[in-house]
């Protein structure tokens, strides 16, 4: 035990952890390292140039003449994957803060800095990409020095591209990070930091090892959901899994036991030995909170067991979604799914179309809100077509989080007026260091769900960084925007907003609409309401064939009579017609700009 170190590398999205653990692994020995980030394993996270999952690997290097373990995790950066991070660091001792030489400390390095500070975790703090002309690492080393408050001389300077530092980071993981502590002799307990589906051999769960040794065939249960097993095939984790005999305090490892139901395998569960078991789960796992809802249905009303499944099977690998069924008149039975964020959402489509074979449609994203009525009772709404009757409600509570942007001084202007837009409230703003500057904003959670991050890339040319946190709930003016066509409400487009935004929105979704709704034999009115009240409205209008082109000439009454005679059959028509709303459309909305 002695000898194993449990570290993780935290930074901000695009600073380079995964070709630094590259560079680690090339170091020690571990692979060879044919194409860049070699950890990032799934075919969207090489297309997009991301890290989505955290992945676990042990490396074995050898320091003055002793050989050590290193069981390194590699982290995603953007902050809607943060709950992976928190769950690596929940099985780590010690972590490596990267920071890039060019960009300086920013939102995501911060928050991720606290989430570590919290766990107790030791901090080496390391300064990638070290070999760019735009580096500036001494500007980068004050502002690190003034987050952190370590000596100069601690902060090690390194390139994931050039190998430049890999040594000095292995040395000073040795050296300065704890070894896993605890009882050898003590009742089994380890923690599942991950698990993944498997559909030969059922659900593999990754733990680390806190108390006590497990071996090859041993009687286990799961703590939290009291189910019991046999440890067919524990070991460790390699590029591939490696089996072993047995493993001891403070290892990360895998084991397989044949589970078939995703329902029995809870991330942050406790793993013990129903001969001996331990007296209390281990404690340090925070319930995920999801930002964004939406519904998922599928389009073929007959693949809803599908897509239950599917969803289970990826929620085992992705522990911050979560799931309960809801059906909608337009759209049938599906899923009401909680996201941590719009590009969360945008990945869980990606990959139930591409692991799973399922097509959906996703409804408008929206937050949940608190809805008091007249008695003073509280239900929460998750989707606008729960909301109850407007004479019903006393007040409607939404949820605000409180936003930290950093940028360079620059773009202060520019992104207050994009924050006020949104119902920001300005709260304070502090100087780091130079020319960077921390602006804290209060905002509704709502107005940030679609665009805002996009927004905040641009008009600051992709220099400032954005982070948050939820920050309670707040009475707001909020209205249930319906849109009608013919009369007939969507319920997949109908959306809760705040008055002041409620014509303008409504207005648009119109245009929007009448672009994308093919044309019908009958007129189609596209109509945006507040309750009874019509706020907006675009006719699409009827495809129509030229019925008097045969009258040359004659008496007026002969047109009349033909055209009375379509107009009664577009009539007819219409009480019979029923308009598709095509998948794009629902899309379209999202993109409102």
């Amino acid at each position: 035990m002695k000898n194993i170190r449990n570290f993780c590398i935290i930074a901000h999205i695009d600073h380079g952890k995964s070709t630094l653990a590259d560079r680690l692994l090339e170091f020690t020995n571990t692979i060879q390292v044919t194409n860049g980030q070699m950890l990032d394993d799934m075919d969207l996270e090489k297309e997009r140039g991301i890290t989505i999952k955290s992945h676990a690997i042990q490396m074995e290097y050898t320091y003055k003449g002793e050989k050590y373990i290193l069981n390194l995790i590699d982290t995603p950066g953007h902050v809607d994957f943060s709950y992976e991070v928190s769950r690596s660091i929940a099985a780590c001792e010690g972590a490596l803060l990267i920071v890039d030489a060019s960009q300086g400390v920013q939102a995501q390095t911060i928050s991720n800095l606290y989430m570590a500070i919290e766990h107790d975790l030791e901090i080496i703090p390391v300064i990638n990409k070290c070999d760019m002309a735009s580096a500036m690492p001494e500007e980068v080393e004050d502002e690190i020095v003034e987050l952190l408050g370590c000596k100069r001389d601690e902060i090690i300077r390194a390139s994931g591209k050039t190998g430049m530092g890999v040594e000095e980071i292995l040395a000073a993981v040795i050296e300065r990070i704890p070894h896993p502590e605890g009882d050898e002799e003590a009742p089994l307990q380890a923690l599942i930091f991950d698990s993944v589906f498997n559909s030969f051999r059922g659900i593999i769960a990754y733990f680390k090892i806190v108390n006590g040794v497990i071996r090859k065939g041993d009687k286990v249960k799961f703590f939290n959901t009291g189910k019991e097993y046999d440890a067919d095939e524990i070991g460790v984790l390699k590029m591939e899994m490696m089996p072993r005999p047995e493993l001891r305090t403070g290892d990360v490892g895998y084991i397989i036991s044949g589970i078939k139901t995703s329902k029995e395998v809870k991330v942050g569960d406790t793993i013990t030995h129903i001969a001996r078991p331990c007296e209390e789960a281990i404690a340090g796992f925070e319930e995920v909170k999801p930002m964004v809802f939406a519904g998922v249905y599928p389009i073929e009303a007959e693949d809803f067991e599908d897509l239950r499944s599917s969803l289970e099977k990826l929620q085992l690998n992705d522990a911050s979604l979560t799931f309960q069924p809801e059906s909608s008149l337009a759209l049938g039975f599906g899923f009401r799914c909680g996201f941590l964020g719009l590009l969360h959402m945008e990945i869980v489509q990606e990959r139930l179309d591409r692991e799973f074979d399922m097509n959906v449609i996703t409804t408008v994203p929206n937050v949940s809100y608190n809805v008091y009525d007249k008695q003073g009772n509280m239900t929460e709404v998750h989707n606008p077509g729960s909301m109850p009757d407007p004479t019903m409600i006393d007040r409607i509570e939404e949820p605000y989080i409180r936003a930290s942007v950093i940028t360079t001084t620059d773009y202060i202007g520019p992104i207050m007026t994009l924050c006020l837009g949104k119902r920001g409230e300005l709260v304070k703003q502090e100087y780091i260091s130079g020319n960077r500057v921390e602006i804290y904003y209060d905002m509704p959670l709502g107005e940030i769900v679609i665009d805002f991050y996009d927004k905040l890339k641009s008009i600051s040319k992709g220099y400032a960084s954005f982070d948050y946190h939820p920050h309670g709930f707040r009475p707001s003016k909020l209205v249930k925007l319906d849109i009608l066509l013919n009369g007939e409400p969507v319920d997949a487009l109908s959306t809760l907003t705040h008055f002041d935004n409620a014509y303008e929105l409504g207005r648009r979704m119109c245009e929007k609409l009448k672009d994308l709704i093919p044309r019908q034999q009958f007129d189609i009115a596209i109509q945006a309401a507040i309750g009874a009240k019509i706020i907006s409205r675009e006719t699409i209008k009827a495809v129509r064939k030229d019925v008097t082109a045969k009258c040359y000439g004659g008496d007026v009454s002969r047109k009349r009579k033909l055209l009375e005679k379509q107009k009664r059959g577009k009539k007819r028509m219409k009480q019979i017609g029923n308009v598709e709303v095509p998948q794009k459309a629902f899309l379209a909305v999202l993109k409102l700009d």
